[in-house]
């Protein structure tokens, strides 16, 4: 896949923000209050993927018979729908939340690599417990089958495996946030550490 120009990217110094969390800890819901009070565009790499599936294009349908078998879209899959949907959105943004993405350490070097520095990691911390009562509760009204305790509990064992090494790598621009607080809360938290990247750019 060939390589795209980020280069506009990287010169309009819009703030690049990664938001982390496992699977329950709130990441979604954060992500729509820091919508709306900072105008920034939440990208969310499985919303990209499922997009380009159903567009029925070339790529689209590649992606989609690797999945089908269970694998992983390659990384440079993913990258490539990433820097596409940045530079789109980049005459309308004030900046870019990215959800779901970094999975593992390389994605995220090479995303800093290939397309710009991230600029903040928030990290939404929760125990497991917690995040396995809270998928549970979401399972009786969303039917994803994916929501008993034996698979969560899988789920969390991986996201803390590949989760960790990208919070030790990235230590020095990660902030960790409690997200066993209200929504109300960790949003208040999250306020000051994004003014606080804001007030240096």
């Amino acid at each position: 896949m060939a390589p795209i120009d980020t280069a506009t990217l990287k010169k309009s110094d819009l703030p690049i923000i990664w938001i982390l969390g496992g699977p329950g800890s709130g990441k979604g819901t954060l992500c729509d209050k820091i919508v709306a009070k900072y105008g920034f565009t939440h990208v969310s790499t499985g919303d990209l993927l499922r997009e380009e599936v159903q567009s029925g294009s070339e790529r689209g349908t590649e992606a989609a018979n690797i999945m089908k078998e269970g694998g992983l879209v390659p990384t440079e899959f993913v990258l490539t729908l990433l820097a596409e949907k940045l530079i789109k959105e980049l005459p309308n943004s004030k900046g870019f939340l990215i959800d779901g993405y970094p999975r593992e350490k390389s994605q995220g070097e090479l995303f800093e690599k290939n397309i710009a520095p991230a600029n903040l990691i928030i990290y939404l911390e929760a125990d497991d417990s917690v995040m396995v009562q809270r998928l549970l509760g979401r399972a009786k009204t969303s039917g994803r089958s994916d929501d008993n305790e034996e698979t969560i509990k899988k789920r969390l064992q991986t996201f803390h495996d590949n989760n960790t090494p990208i919070i030790e790598a990235f230590a020095t621009k990660t902030k960790k946030i409690n997200a066993i607080q209200t929504p109300d809360e960790v949003f208040l938290e999250t306020e000051t550490v994004i003014d606080n990247i804001l007030s240096f750019k």
